[in-house]
C-alpha cells in the first residue's frame, strides 16, 4: 500500500513565500477544507495517509514534497532554496527514516522536492530559483550507482520544475512548454495543457489515475481525452500560495524495492 505523508495547513500560511504570484488573501479555513478533500482523495486511490506533526510557525510547511525525494532505494533529504523553509526538512526526516536510509543534499546544494521529476530511472531536476547546478551534481554522483540517469532542465517564469511538467500516464507528461522545453523530454507523449490555463501542468499520478486541480478544466478534458483517471480536487487556497497537487504530500511504497 502506498503512504502519503502529509502535513497540516500552518496558522501562518498567509506569510507564506512568493517567488511569482501577488500576495492575495488566503482564507486558512477553506485551506484547511480543501487539504483535507486532497487527503481524502488520495485515501480514496489507496494511500494510507500518515499526517506529520503540524508546524504553525512555519507557513509553507503544508507544502511537505519540498523536504525530500525518496526513491524505492533511498530518500534523498532535501536543503531547500529558502532558507525560511529549512526548518520544515528535520520532522520530514525523521518519519522517512522508517522507511528509507536517509542521506542529506549539502551545501552549496540547494534543492526543493518540487523541482524533481522521476520517470523510470530518469531523474529530472528543475534549475531554478530553489534548485541549483550544484545539486544536480551532487545527485547524479550518488545516483548514478544505483542506474538513474540525472539531468537538469532549466525553468523560466514558474517556481519549480513540477509547475511546468509532471507524469500523467506511463511514459506521458503533462506540460506547459512556456516554461520548460519539450525537447529536454524525448521519447516521451506530451499533453499540452490548455492555453487559457497556463498553471495547469501540474497532476500527482497515484497508481493508474492522477489527482489534478479543479481550476483548470479544459486541461482536464484533454487529459481525459487520453484515457487518463481524473480526481479533481479544490486546492485554490493553496494555489494563492504557490502550492499544487503534488506539494502537499511525499508518495512512498512501504519497504517495496522497485515498487
Amino acid at each position: 500500500m502506498p503512504i502519503a505523508i502529509t502535513r497540516p495547513v500552518s496558522d501562518s500560511l498567509v506569510r507564506c513565500e512568493l517567488t511569482h504570484l501577488a500576495r492575495t488573501p488566503i482564507d486558512v479555513e477553506r485551506a484547511r477544507a480543501q487539504h483535507g478533500a486532497y487527503e481524502r482523495a488520495l485515501a480514496g486511490l489507496g494511500c494510507r495517509i500518515e499526517r506529520l506533526p503540524a508546524e504553525h510557525e512555519l507557513p509553507d510547511a503544508v507544502f511537505v514534497e519540498d523536504t525530500a525525494i525518496v526513491l524505492d532505494e533511498l530518500a534523498l533529504i532535501a536543503r531547500p532554496g529558502a532558507p525560511s523553509r529549512r526548518p520544515e526538512v528535520p520532522s520530514a526526516a525523521e518519519a522517512l527514516a522508517r522507511y528509507r536510509d536517509l542521506v542529506h543534499v549539502e551545501a552549496p546544494g540547494t534543492l526543493d522536492g518540487g523541482d524533481v521529476l522521476r520517470v523510470g530511472r530518469t531523474i529530472y531536476v528543475g534549475l531554478s530559483l530553489r534548485s541549483n547546478r550544484a545539486v544536480v551534481d551532487q545527485m547524479a554522483d550518488l545516483l548514478s550507482p544505483l542506474g538513474y540517469a540525472v539531468l537538469g532542465v532549466a525553468v523560466t517564469g514558474c517556481l519549480h520544475l513540477k509547475s511546468a511538467v509532471t507524469q500523467v500516464a506511463p511514459e506521458t507528461l503533462l506540460i506547459q512548454r512556456e516554461w520548460v522545453a519539450a525537447r529536454q523530454f524525448g521519447g516521451m507523449a506530451l499533453i499540452d495543457v490548455d492555453p487559457g490555463e497556463p498553471y495547469a501542468a501540474n497532476a500527482l499520478l497515484i497508481g493508474d489515475s492522477v489527482i489534478y486541480a479543479a481550476a483548470y478544466p479544459r486541461t482536464q478534458a484533454r487529459l481525459e481525452a487520453h484515457g487518463i483517471d481524473v480526481h479533481a480536487v479544490d486546492v485554490s487556497e493553496l494555489a494563492k500560495a504557490e502550492g499544487a497537487v503534488t506539494c502537499c504530500s511525499l508518495i512512498l511504497n512501504d519497504g517495496a524495492i522497485g515498487g
